[in-house]
């Protein structure tokens, strides 16, 4: 049984931006809703054939989400909402996966949950290589029938890309789960043959350690947030002008 009677954390986040944990009164009380940002962080089950966990995706999203909040700059106001963790998942070794409509229709109805407390700028902040371009016509979708300013933002474009055909390094992926984890991958669970880690991987004196890469891809995400921030609102409040007929 548990001794301790602190609660368990659904997820690793920054404390003061993390919409579950904050007291409705915060809510009444932020000014300027529409100039925040509200981050929707979205992770599949999967074995990508790195001898790890099948929640290996949200076991690096998180942190990185959370060391770019802590990195970001003042002039950016966000909250971050639970991960989506019930998201498309066509491959062979993925779990607990939905077809693509039904995870776009879960993306919208989150979403329509952020608009209703009276937010209008998110951000689909994306582990699994699978959404990538779920998320993409789930925020077409969202600007079209809820007049959202949607922005998307994938893992793999800060040099974490959980798929072996395309990723860059897999060694450096590898050593931030190393990291965040606190221990090195099962090899019993390794694939062979197509599912390895590829050939061209850097060895891994090559690699740097697992809180410089956390720290870098943080950096970069965090970068972009603020770029995401600086972009105007969307006008007459996102409504979309009918094209006419000429």
């Amino acid at each position: 049984m548990p001794t301790s009677n602190e609660p368990i954390p659904i997820c690793v986040a920054e404390p003061t931006t993390f919409w579950p944990w904050l007291p409705w009164a915060d809510f009444s009380r932020l000014a300027e809703k529409e100039a925040v940002l509200v981050v929707v962080p979205i992770a599949g089950f999967a074995d990508w054939g790195l001898g790890r966990p099948l929640d290996a995706e949200e076991t690096v999203l998180m942190p990185v989400l959370a060391e770019a909040v802590r990195r970001r700059s003042d002039k950016v106001r966000l909250l971050v909402v639970p991960p989506l963790r019930f998201v498309a998942g066509p491959g062979p070794r993925t779990a607990f996966a939905v077809d693509a409509p039904t995870a776009i229709a879960f993306i919208n109805e989150v979403c329509a949950s952020v608009k209703a407390a009276g937010f209008n700028r998110i951000v689909l902040f994306n582990a699994s290589p699978w959404n990538e371009e779920v998320i993409d016509a789930a925020a077409r979708d969202l600007r079209i029938e809820r007049s959202l300013q949607m922005f998307c933002v994938n893992l793999s474009a800060l040099g974490l890309d959980f798929r072996a055909d395309r990723a860059k390094s897999r060694a450096h992926l590898q050593a931030l789960l190393t990291s965040l984890l606190g221990r090195e991958p099962d090899t019993a669970s390794l694939p062979t043959a197509n599912n390895a880690l590829p050939a061209e991987a850097p060895p891994a004196a090559a690699v740097p350690d697992g809180t410089i890469i956390l720290a870098e891809a943080a950096t970069h995400l965090a970068s972009l947030l603020e770029e995401i921030a600086a972009r105007p609102p969307l006008a007459r409040g996102g409504a979309l002008i009918p094209m006419m007929m000429p």
